[in-house]
């Protein structure tokens, strides 16, 4: 056809230059899927917060609020992207705040990543010890969720309690989430007794013996709490 031009061969340089582009787009697609088959996994990874750290403040929207946004980590607030007001002192009740839920008792917060049943089961076997345990302040954070699909998976499950949303997954990063189920229990004010990962504690009878042991209180000898931190 005269009116077509075909398109010339690819000089060395131009070759290498598409190459390169291949390269660092497979490397980037290779980090994504082993980066979400990590959080989906139940194997060993990350160990969380330390015992006898203090639970890293952060607000971020609840799963069933019009509130939208990413989570705020701010400690002294004016942090940019972070937050402007630090964490704690945020009072939206659209938002989970768990500097407000660690002053009113002990704390149980799990981490989701949705389509992964080891996390359903989780959040399910909290949801059959909330009743049993009204002093202790269940609640969970899905890391980078589709808010639509979240919503729905709350609904369809019925957790009653809080479930916020980690957008941008500040909030896993900020307590070294890596495997998915990964359950932080604290005592009242936050300092972190234990961080429970994996299925085989994604049962309500095994919790319910971790959630006993938090509520006899903290080893007289570590009664003094640490600077905040993660």
């Amino acid at each position: 056809m005269s009116g077509s031009k075909p398109i010339p061969p690819a000089t060395g340089t131009q070759m290498w230059r598409n190459s390169g582009w291949l390269v660092a787009l497979v490397a980037f697609l290779a980090f994504v899927y082993i980066t979400i088959n990590t959080l989906r996994s139940h194997g060993p990874g990350s160990s969380g917060i330390a015992a006898g750290r203090q639970l890293p403040p952060f607000a971020a929207p609840l799963a069933l609020s019009d509130l939208l946004g990413d989570a705020n980590v701010a400690t002294p607030g004016h942090e940019g992207s972070a937050g402007h007001t630090p964490a704690c002192d945020v009072t939206d009740p659209r938002a989970l705040n768990i500097c407000t839920l660690e002053r009113r008792g002990p704390v149980v917060l799990a981490f989701l990543v949705t389509g992964s049943s080891g996390c359903d089961e989780q959040l399910d076997a909290m949801q059959q010890l909330s009743g049993r345990f009204p002093q202790v302040g269940f609640a969970a954070v899905a890391i980078r969720p589709s808010r639509a699909k979240l919503r729905t998976l709350v609904r369809s499950h019925g957790w009653t309690f809080p479930v916020a949303a980690d957008t941008d997954g500040a909030v896993a990063n900020l307590y070294g989430v890596a495997v998915c189920p990964t359950v932080v229990l604290a005592y009242r004010g936050g300092r972190v007794r234990e961080t429970a990962i994996g299925t085989g504690n994604a049962n309500a009878t095994t919790l319910a013996v971790r959630v006993r042991q938090l509520l006899s209180g903290p080893p007289p000898a570590t009664a003094t709490q640490p600077a905040r931190g993660g």
